[in-house]
């Protein structure tokens, strides 16, 4: 089947066997639960390890992964100074910074401590920035980061875009 344009400039990938396409995902988003083991380290330290994550799935975006506060590292996970921000989905995020191996980093993390109605899953879930991080593996494959400064989604090989978040996708 040929690509299937999206939005001007856009051409959706064709997912091939054990795939997904983001164009797929609904809007409003899903959230999902998933049995694979995802790992972040930083400064040579693990701070997570856990079988029990969501994925928050929206179209055009790869996934978010958000993993149980519980299942981090004491101390791995701090409330980060001011600032908020709101989605029109999830409702106001509140953001953490995250700590291991010696290093701090600012506002890498964030959550929803009182999410929107329907979303109530994602409370008590952290979703990390994984450009940030040294490691973030979802079933041993390193995960690589949506383009973008605000947006936090983990690109593995079980998807394909193309992804909102590189320059020019700003209007997906």
């Amino acid at each position: 089947m040929a690509a299937l344009p999206l939005v001007p400039g856009a051409e959706r990938e064709q997912p091939g066997p054990g795939q997904e396409s983001v164009w797929d995902y609904p809007r409003p988003p899903r959230v999902e639960p998933t049995g694979e083991l995802v790992r972040v380290e930083l400064g040579g330290v693990v701070l997570v390890e856990t079988r029990r994550a969501l994925r928050v799935l929206e179209r055009s975006h790869p996934p978010a992964y958000y993993l149980p506060a519980g299942d981090f590292a004491v101390g791995s996970l701090v409330d980060a100074a001011g600032g908020t921000t709101w989605c029109e989905f999830k409702g106001t995020a509140t953001y953490l910074d995250v700590v291991g191996g010696g290093r701090t980093l600012q506002r890498a993390a964030w959550t929803y401590p009182e999410p929107s109605r329907g979303f109530e899953d994602l409370r008590g879930h952290v979703a990390l920035y994984p450009g940030r991080l040294d490691l973030v593996s979802v079933d041993g494959e390193v995960v690589r980061p949506q383009e973008g400064g605000f947006y936090g989604g983990w690109i593995t090989d079980r998807v394909v875009g193309p992804f909102k978040g590189a320059p020019g996708t700003g209007g997906w």
